[in-house]
């Protein structure tokens, strides 16, 4: 843990950018466990001690301070000496085990506020709407902790270097740049985002060993999810691992909701929880169509993706090198997802879509209404027709290829999937 300590999160770059830890606000980190939201707190408390701001940590999952806190916020000030003729930051892991998370947090806004500054994590019971309410409206700013990205990966790898040569926008040159790295500098990215592709992000599992790695994300998935089952009063656990199996199956496919309720035996109501709670837990994404013509365009089944593609590949139990998989389509369809939704941060739903029409023809992903990518594990399966009525809809829409292998006279920018 200490090692993981030393490594830098884009998330801790993005509050310090945007001065996060100096204003007001209520700072939430939300995400699933094991995705580093401890570690990021501590992260940022060593920065505020190299400034010399007064700041103090509180862990929820002691039973002490979790008794005296529910009953009454106001023992914080008995388990801290907060001097309040100075601003100090607390940081508070765990907040989700509180009775009444949002009521502490409005407590101590409205009544410290420029004195008092909270940064807070939590997983998904907090997150839940059962805990979560509008009373926080105006007072906080809410970030999502995923599991590393593939940049993040590369930087817990210590490959700074190869990091480095790595574009940082979504610009129509990006591709060219492989012209200005290595053939040996590409490889090594290549079998790192290979790695990416079967192991995904949690840091945990991106530092060991890789004979180690299956048997982590097994116990992540059992372990953690089973406690994001109970804190979402889930009574039917053993339906719900069977859900997640069912959507590691089919990334990149439509949910339709009356199926998986026939298929699982429970109603659709129970279905629409289940999806719910593994939303709001960062495990999966429900990623809606884009659409302007209402009679053509489908408008309704959204597409599903896994956060992180470790999880996906224990659920369907496969572990060998997606370069022989007959899934590696769908894996590096999940893994263009996943960074551009690092890209969205909290708006994923709304910047990031994909198009079908009622014929069948399909576009993997459009960016904000100005981009849009389709994903071939080899450019040599690409068919420029198919795109044809997306093109002619969509002139103003840029249209590229995410693809690994990639074979000229395609007639469209081919992006490498690390490049996005």
């Amino acid at each position: 843990m200490e090692k993981i300590n030393k490594i830098n999160r884009d998330v801790v770059t993005e509050i310090e950018k945007r001065g996060y830890l100096g204003k007001d606000e209520i700072l939430l980190l939300v995400g699933s466990r094991q995705a580093g939201k401890t570690t990021i707190l501590k992260l940022l408390r060593d920065k505020l001690e190299a400034e010399g701001v007064s700041n103090f940590f509180l862990n929820l999952e002691d039973p002490d301070y979790l008794r005296l806190l529910d009953q009454t916020p106001k023992n914080l000030l008995q388990i801290f000496p907060i001097n309040l003729k100075k601003r100090s930051v607390v940081f508070v892991d765990e907040v989700q085990y509180l009775n009444d998370p949002t009521n502490f947090l409005k407590y101590f806004y409205d009544e410290y506020w420029g004195k008092i500054k909270l940064v807070v994590s939590g997983s998904s019971a907090f997150y839940l709407d059962r805990k979560f309410k509008d009373s926080l409206t105006g007072r906080k700013v809410i970030l999502p902790v995923r599991t590393l990205s593939f940049r993040e990966l590369l930087r817990f790898k210590g490959e700074n270097a190869l990091l480095e040569l790595l574009p940082t926008g979504l610009t129509s040159d990006n591709y060219r740049l492989e012209e200005e790295t290595s053939l040996s500098e590409r490889e090594k990215i290549r079998e790192y985002f290979i790695e990416f592709l079967t192991f995904g992000g949690y840091p945990r599992v991106v530092l060991s060993p890789f004979a180690e790695k299956p048997e982590i994300l097994q116990e992540l998935a059992y372990s953690y999810i089973k406690k994001d089952i109970h804190e979402a009063n889930i009574r039917q656990d053993e339906v719900f691992y069977q859900l997640f199996k069912v959507l590691a199956s089919q990334i990149g496919g439509l949910v339709n909701i009356n199926e998986l309720a026939n298929t699982l035996g429970v109603s659709r109501k129970a279905v629409d929880n289940y999806l719910y709670v593994m939303q709001k837990s960062l495990h999966i994404c429900l990623l809606r169509p884009f659409y302007r013509n209402m009679r053509k365009e489908l408008r309704r089944m959204p597409k599903v993706y896994f956060y992180d593609l470790g999880l996906r590949n224990f659920f369907v139990n496969e572990f060998k090198s997606p370069l022989t998989r007959f899934d590696r389509g769908q894996l590096l369809e999940n893994a263009v997802f996943r960074q551009l939704a690092e890209r969205a941060g909290m708006l994923v739903g709304d910047k990031l879509k994909y198009w079908r029409i009622q014929g069948g023809a399909e576009v993997d992903f459009v960016w904000e209404e100005s981009q849009a990518f389709e994903v071939k594990f080899s450019t040599r399966l690409f068919r420029g027709k198919k795109y044809k009525p997306f093109l002619k809809s969509y002139p103003e829409i840029k249209f590229n290829i995410a693809s690994l292998e990639e074979v000229d006279g395609v007639g469209y920018p081919v992006w490498k999937p690390w490049w996005l």
